[in-house]
C-alpha cells in the first residue's frame, strides 16, 4: 500500500464519518399539495392554570362585580375594566368566580368557557365582552437543541416546530424521526413519539403544543459514541496519527 492509497483511505474514512443521511436531517420530507382543511386548534384548561377573565359591558357599574379587581378598587372607571382578574384553576378543575361562585372549568377550551360564562351572565348584563387567556402557558424544550430551556407563549397556540424555533433548532446530533413529548393531562402522563421528518407531522394530535407540555431531543449514536470517548479524542488522534505515519514510513 503506497502513500496516496493511504491518503485516500482515510480521506474517504473522515467523509464517511461525518455525513449525515439527508433523510435523517431534512424536516417534512413526502409533503403532498397544499390542503384548504385549517385546523382550529384550542388547547384545553387544565388544572393549575390561570386564567386570565375579564367582563365588559356597556354598563361598567354592572361588569364590576364580576371582576374581583374592580371589587378591590373604589371608585374606578370604565377603562378599569382592562385590568388582569386571574383565576387559579385547583385541584378539582374548579375556580371561585364572583357571583357565579364554584364552576367547573377543566376540560374545556376558552371558547366553550366563554359560551358558558355569557349564558351565566345573560340575566345580569346585556350583551357582555368576555375574554378569556391562559397566562402561564408554557412549554419546556430538553435535550439536542442550541437553546433548550422553558418557554412562555403569549398566544393561544404554538406548534413544536416554533418551540424548535425558538430553542434555536435541533443540534446535527438531535434525533429528529423520534422527538418525545411528554403530555400531563389532569394528573395522567402520556409519551409520544414524533417524527419531524415526515410531512405527514403536522396532521398528528402532537403539531400543536399543549401547555406545560416537555419536548425531549434525543442524541443520535454519534453522538453517545463521541461522548464515551470523551476526553481521549486528543490521544486516539495522536496514535492514529503516528500509525498513518510509521505505515507511510514502512511502505516507501
Amino acid at each position: 500500500m503506497n502513500k496516496n492509497h493511504i491518503i485516500i483511505y482515510l480521506l474517504l474514512l473522515v467523509s464517511l464519518s461525518s455525513c449525515l443521511s439527508k433523510k435523517k436531517i431534512v424536516y417534512l420530507q413526502g409533503q403532498q399539495k397544499q390542503s384548504s382543511d385549517q385546523v382550529n386548534y384550542e388547547p384545553l384548561i387544565q388544572n393549575d392554570d390561570m386564567l386570565n377573565i375579564s367582563i365588559m359591558s356597556s354598563e361598567p357599574e354592572l361588569a364590576a362585580p364580576f371582576n374581583i379587581d374592580q371589587m378591590q378598587n373604589n371608585g374606578v372607571t370604565a377603562n378599569t375594566n382592562s385590568m388582569k382578574t386571574t383565576y387559579l384553576v385547583d385541584n378539582s378543575g374548579e375556580i371561585d368566580f364572583p357571583v357565579l361562585g364554584k364552576m367547573k372549568v377543566a376540560g374545556y377550551t376558552k371558547s366553550f368557557l366563554k359560551q358558558y360564562l355569557n349564558e351565566r351572565l345573560a340575566i345580569y348584563l346585556k350583551d357582555p365582552i368576555i375574554n378569556i387567556r391562559i397566562v402561564n402557558y408554557k412549554v419546556s424544550v430538553l435535550g439536542e437543541v442550541n437553546k433548550p430551556g422553558t418557554f412562555q407563549i403569549t398566544g393561544d397556540r404554538v406548534t413544536l416546530l416554533e418551540v424548535l424555533a425558538n430553542a434555536g433548532d435541533l443540534t446535527l446530533y438531535g434525533k429528529r424521526d423520534n422527538i418525545l413529548i411528554i403530555r400531563d393531562y389532569l394528573g395522567t402522563k402520556t409519551y409520544n413519539r414524533v417524527d419531524i421528518t415526515n410531512a405527514d407531522f403536522v396532521n398528528s394530535p402532537f403539531y400543536y403544543l399543549d401547555q406545560n407540555d416537555v419536548v425531549y431531543v434525543e442524541p443520535r449514536k454519534a453522538k453517545i459514541d463521541s461522548t464515551a470517548i470523551g476526553s481521549n479524542v486528543g490521544t486516539i488522534i495522536s496514535i492514529l496519527g503516528f500509525v498513518i505515519t510509521t505505515t507511510i514510513l514502512l511502505t516507501r
